[in-house]
Order: structure tokens, then sequence, then C-alpha cells
């Protein structure tokens, strides 16, 4: 039996993951989970689940909670995600926090050489070259992505080399406004923004799928999941969310991952891998329900999280954890009704413009990052937080 320590459990990947566990108690165990604010969700988790470590984000919900359950050892805030990591007894990690808060419990989870099920993708893009460096010291631990697009490349990798992919092509849904030009988009709400058409997720990752620099974030993931040149890597609007991604190899063969918009697929298969497995709360696709798979190509003059993300990954350092950081506090302001929506944009392009890039092959990358995490956020937020 797998233990499962799961880091986010409140939010939507959380909450079907352990959908999925429920349905396969005799092969996966709780053995904690972290929620942020919503205690009363947690302490339904912890209730059916009865874990043995939890992680709250402030300490007097800790002490409120210690006092109700004296036999679960809790942690609190942002450095108990790193301590719940480092301290806990499992096989598998599923980091599905929301920000960069994340990457420190991914590198406790590499140096205890664990499985990562990696659903933080900023944890890549803040931090990508300096995790790639410890897996090749700590060479046991392993990230499976359950990112639906990057759980699609890695599955679409299975059998082949590396060297005959000719490209990656990333799918897109094209988000809340696809199809919508920047005047339309001037004066569009925080309720609009998060009506997507096809996902159910949280409000930073609707957000973020709205200007499509959650797509940019994933091109960078995947360059340093899977080591891909930028050249490489290209993102196609597929409207349906069907097909996942596609990896085109040099002979002109794509293969492609398939399935229902669910992100149940995916974790699933961070749970199993190499193996697949069946689970009753998985969705199957029914074909005739589609008429057209349809493919475009994405409007980057209106939503320009692509190109910036490209710029970022190209720059390299310093700079995709610029437009990270940027991204998240610009995302909470216009959430808060702070800003409007086309600011994001404006504040992520200024901090990139601004900022001094640092060079990350010391033994010292992972201080230099946290600093200019750190010093953008609280740039951002003096600049345009009311």
């Amino acid at each position: 039996m797998k233990k499962i320590l799961i880091l986010g459990s409140t939010g939507s990947i959380g909450t079907n993951a352990l959908e999925l566990i429920r349905n396969n108690k005799d092969k996966y165990r709780v053995i904690g989970l972290s929620g942020n604010k919503n205690i009363e969700l947690l302490e339904k988790q912890i209730k059916e689940f009865k874990p043995e470590y939890i992680c709250v984000g402030s300490k007097e919900d800790k002490q409120i909670l210690e006092k109700k359950y004296c036999n679960i050892k809790f942690y609190s805030g942002d450095f108990g995600l790193a301590e719940i990591a480092r301290e806990a007894v499992y096989d598998i990690i599923l980091t599905a926090v929301s920000g960069a808060i994340g990457i420190d419990a991914t590198i406790e989870a590499i140096k205890r050489e664990k499985r990562i099920a990696l659903a933080n993708k900023e944890t890549m893009v803040s931090a990508g070259s300096y995790i790639n460096r410890l897996l090749t010291k700590y060479k046991k631990a392993e990230i499976i992505p359950v990112d639906s697009e990057h759980s699609a490349l890695f599955q679409s990798l299975q059998g082949f080399k590396k060297e005959n992919i000719k490209r990656l092509i990333i799918t897109a849904s094209g988000g809340t406004f696809r199809g919508k030009k920047i005047q339309e988009l001037k004066e569009v709400s925080v309720e609009q923004a998060l009506k997507h058409p096809n996902w159910s997720m949280g409000k930073k990752i609707t957000v973020d799928s709205s200007t499509l620099v959650n797509k940019g974030l994933e091109i960078i993931e995947a360059h340093e999941l899977f080591g891909i040149s930028y050249d490489n890597i290209d993102v196609l609007v597929h409207p349906q969310s069907v097909v996942h991604s596609m990896i085109e190899y040099v002979d002109g063969s794509i293969i492609s991952q398939m399935g229902v918009p669910d992100m149940k697929t995916p974790i699933l298969y961070s749970f199993s891998y190499p193996e697949k497995e069946f689970n009753n709360s998985i969705k199957f696709t029914d074909f005739k329900k589609y008429s057209n798979l349809t493919f475009e190509e994405v409007d980057r003059e209106t939503f320009k999280g692509i190109d910036l993300a490209y710029r970022a990954g190209r720059i390299g350092q310093t700079m995709p954890t610029v437009l990270n950081a940027a991204n998240e506090i610009a995302v909470e302001l216009f959430l808060n009704k702070e800003i409007k929506f086309l600011d994001i944009y404006v504040i992520i392009e200024k901090a990139m413009n601004e900022h001094k890039i640092l060079n990350l092959d010391g033994e010292d990358a992972l201080d230099i990052i946290k600093k200019v995490d750190s010093e953008i956020r609280n740039k951002v937020r003096e600049e345009w937080g009311r």
C-alpha cells in the first residue's frame, strides 16, 4: 500500500486525488494533508482519511486543531509545508498548492528521494534549473507531472527516445476569453474571468488560463521537465480540451494523449506509474459527443502571456522567477479588484524590463531565487496595490 502525502488537499487537485484514493483504499493510504484556510473541509478530510500529519496556513488554526486531534502531528505556514515534506513518512507527495510556496516541499522530497507528483508548475518555472541539479544528485527521486498537458507529454514519451523528438505541442483551451480582442478585454470583470468553459479549477489558475499566462508557464515547465529547446515547443488552441498535448517525432508521426477534461487521469497516473490503473471515478471519452476536434493558432497580440513566457524562458536565470512572482501578485490584485484585467500583462512586462538578471549557477541559487521572488512580490504590491 502506497502512503500518499497531499499538499493542497482542499483545492481542486487535492479533492480529486482524495476521490481517487477513496475508491482504491486497498492500494493507497493518506498519510498527511495540508490545507490553507478551508478548515471546515480539511476537518472532514481528517475524519474520513485519518492522516498522521497535517499542515495548515496559520498558527491559530494549528493551535485549535491540535486540541481536537491529539494523535496528529501539526505544522503551519509556508515553512510547515517544507517541514511536513521533510518529516512525514510517505512514498508519494502530491504538491498541489498554488504558487511558489511549493518549492521548498519539493526540494525536501527530492532530498529524501521520493516520488513527487507535481501539480505545482511554479516549482519548475521559478527553480527549474536548481531542481534539475538536485535530481542529478538524488537519483532515486522522480518527478511525475500532474498538469494535464505535461502528463500528456510524459505519457506520449513512453517508449521513445528524447533525441527522436522534433517538437512538443502543448494544447490550450483558449481560456474564458478565446476569440476576444484587446479592446473587448479592457473592462472585463473578475466574475467573467472565472467562467472557464471546460475546466473546474481554483481562482488563480483560472485567471492564468484566461490571460494564457498559464500556458506560458507550462512552456517553461515543459522545457525544464523534458529538456527540450524553446524553439521546439509550440502551443495550439484546442477548444474541446480532448487532446491534452502532443509530441511530433522526427519521422513525422505525432503521439498524443487524449481524454475528457478531468484531472483525475493524470493524478492517478502519477500514483500508479509505470502502470495504468482503473478507478471507478474516472470518466471515459465518448467520441460520438464530439463532432469536431479543432485546432487554432494562439492570438499572441491579444494574449501576451505566451510571448512573455518565451522571453523569460530564453533569458533564463532569474527571469522566469520574475515572471512568475509578478504574475502571482498581479492575479491576486485583479481578484481583489485593485487592478484591471489587462494590467496583469503590464505588471509582468514592467517587472521583467526593470529586473537585473542574476546568475543561478552557484550553490546559492535557491537563496537568490527566494530573494528575487520576495522582492518582486513586494515591489508589485507597493506599486499597484490600493
